[in-house]
């Protein structure tokens, strides 16, 4: 980079580049959108078979491939912003340098030197004659002086003025020299294979390219306001709603994941932004899987008998080694379970009524997913489902079984309106009955970030009449449900539902901040929470142990179902004993058949169960 050429430098062309790629990315979204939302869905309503099933596939692929250009068009036209925005400073140095060197009597070279006239300094009797100076970039406190004192005794006053000239020009050239060193290799670097397959690599190198432009573009990036620091969401709505598009694609570009967790966004921007984490993040777990699966070492080694001492013939037993790298491999397979099971419902559903929307998303520890069956932004009701003990990513495919048989079950209850039905798995579950669930501490980290999601449910959702909102807490997901609805005085929510409940942390309905009439609450008679104890407050008052026998006490506070607590209980059938089917509870799983469905759908659609 020299002086010639930053000056004939145009960052307009490079930002009508980037106007391009966003344009180019739109249009691959509006198709992605297009193959999955009516297409897709199209044919999965009128086709079935295997010739449907293969078209299908195709399909998925042909999305696929459009998601990846929309998220690299917006990895790409953030870097060319980038770059014109640095390039466009540096040369705004050297325009500012030139123009101030020519009104205080100089001229610029087509090098970048400055030519002085001739001057005389005070108590001279003649002018000293003129000249031409080339400027240094990056000076420091030596240089400095040393040039000042070089000032001082120069006979010709304009040489000073001239050395400082020619030093901001050197200094914009070496600024534009540093961001085409910069930014030179990354953009080169942003560029597909040849193939017409999106596969893992593709997606981890997205991670990578999206990494280094943004550490790159950090003076553009910084020119579009943060988000609000305090999360809020009617404050993050008027924050998004701030940027122009070109700052909120940028963004999305930059920080899908970020931009996917702030409730009061609109929910096909999270859903895009979340989308573009859940591709990203399966695509780094299969590369960790198939890498793991080139490590195994040798399955078996002979049988030694521990009687004789001696190897049995033609017995063999795993190795110690095998074991070992066997239960990762579990562990990575689990890691992404969830993932599939969010993303075939992408690739299932039959219609928009149905349509799935990634409200949240983060694939690291146990897992957390917020998913939507439905648009709650148009819903006229909105359901919030919490799931208790034991959820997590790896499991979440019958969370969201249940939340899809609410939601149509509330649409058949009430066709004239529609629902939404969302699986709230935003937090980390107790993994284990007698230890975790009995802690608050799940809950107690969990009823923020709850509360905020249910406001901006509110926040993004703008028709006329308003959003009515239910929250519906399974097991320990009443807990976290009770704690959120007691420590939110002006929560946006109509009715409330636990099913299964240890307890919901209050004594009373009404501690709940809604009418006790719209608290609802159902326990199956075979359900083993029934038989809970409430942690012994004195082991050493008598009262303490009786409480094992009250009819209102339980883990967490006052029975929702009992007459003390001041709700409305309704009837669920007994379901199945402890045992049956081998499963320890399975009465506890049986709040989403057919007869306590009907019961959901009803509160959920303003109703009575």
């Amino acid at each position: 980079m020299d002086y010639a050429t930053l000056k004939a430098f145009k960052p307009g062309e490079f930002e009508e580049a980037a106007a391009g790629y966003r344009t180019m990315g739109t249009a691959a979204q509006a198709a992605k959108e297009h193959i999955e939302n009516t297409v897709a869905t199209g044919m999965r309503a009128a086709l079935k078979g295997e010739a449907a099933d293969a078209a299908q596939r195709q399909l998925q692929a042909v999305a696929k491939n459009f998601h990846y250009i929309q998220t690299e068009c917006g990895v790409i036209s953030t870097a060319l912003s980038g770059f014109a925005y640095d390039m466009a400073a540096a040369q705004r140095k050297l325009e500012a340098a030139v123009e101030d060197a020519g009104a205080d009597g100089c001229t610029v070279n087509g090098d970048g030197s400055v030519n002085y006239p001739a001057g005389r300094k005070p108590g001279e009797e003649k002018d000293a004659a003129g000249g031409t100076v080339t400027g240094s970039a990056g000076g420091n406190a030596t240089s400095d002086a040393l040039e000042r004192q070089a000032a001082n005794i120069h006979p010709n006053p304009n040489f000073g003025k001239a050395v400082g000239y020619a030093n901001r020009i050197a200094e914009a050239v070496r600024e534009a020299t540093d961001a085409d060193t910069k930014w030179e290799p990354k953009i080169r670097s942003l560029q597909a294979d040849d193939d017409l397959t999106v596969s893992d690599r593709d997606w981890t190198d997205v991670t990578s390219d999206t990494a280094g432009v943004r550490e790159s573009a950090g003076g553009y990036l910084g020119t579009i306001k943060p988000p609000p620091a305090n999360d809020w969401p009617q404050d993050n709505a008027n924050w998004w709603n701030g940027l122009s598009e070109e700052q909120r694609e940028a963004y999305v570009s930059m920080h899908p994941a970020s931009i996917g967790a702030l409730d009061g966004l609109p929910s096909a921007v999270r859903d895009d932004a979340n989308r573009i984490v859940l591709a990203e993040q399966r695509a780094a777990r299969q590369l960790d899987y198939d890498a793991w699966l080139r490590k195994e070492p040798q399955h078996f080694k002979p049988y030694i008998s521990p009687v004789t001492g001696r190897e049995v013939k033609g017995a063999t037993v795993p190795t110690d080694e095998w074991k070992a790298w066997e239960e990762k491999r579990k562990q990575l397979e689990n890691g992404y379970k969830g993932m599939d099971a969010i993303q075939k419902r992408f690739d299932e559903h039959t219609g928009e009524s149905n349509r799935p929307y990634l409200l949240g998303f983060d694939g690291n520890g146990m897992g957390r997913a917020i998913v939507s069956i439905g648009n709650p932004d148009t819903a006229d009701n909105v359901v919030t489902y919490v799931p208790g003990t034991f959820a997590k990513l790896e499991s979440i495919d019958e969370d969201l079984a249940r939340a899809v048989r609410l939601q149509r079950r509330a649409e058949r209850v009430d066709a004239a309106h529609s629902t939404a039905s969302i699986v709230w798995l935003g937090y980390d579950a107790p993994q284990a009955i007698l230890t975790d669930a009995t802690d608050t501490k799940w809950a107690d980290a969990a009823k923020e970030p709850l509360g905020n999601f249910i406001q901006g449910i509110e926040e993004a959702n703008h028709r006329e009449s308003g959003v009515h909102q239910t929250l519906l807490g399974h097991s320990y997901g009443s807990l976290v449900a009770g704690e959120t609805m007691s420590t939110h005085i002006d929560l946006p929510v109509e009715n409330a539902i636990m099913v299964g409940s240890p307890g919901v942390g209050v004594d009373h309905a009404k501690d709940l901040n809604i009418p006790p009439d719209r608290v609802f609450a159902a326990t199956a008679a075979n359900d083993l929470i029934n038989v809970a104890p409430p942690p012994a407050r004195d082991p050493l008052s008598p009262k303490s142990y009786w409480d094992l026998f009250d009819d209102h006490t339980i883990v967490h506070g006052t029975d929702p179902t009992s007459d003390d607590f001041g709700g409305q209980v309704f009837t669920v059938p007994a379901g199945k004993l402890p045992g049956e089917d081998g499963e320890i509870m399975p009465a506890h799983s049986q709040y989403w058949d057919t007869t306590p469905l009907d019961s959901l759908a009803r509160i959920v659609t303003g109703g009575r169960p």
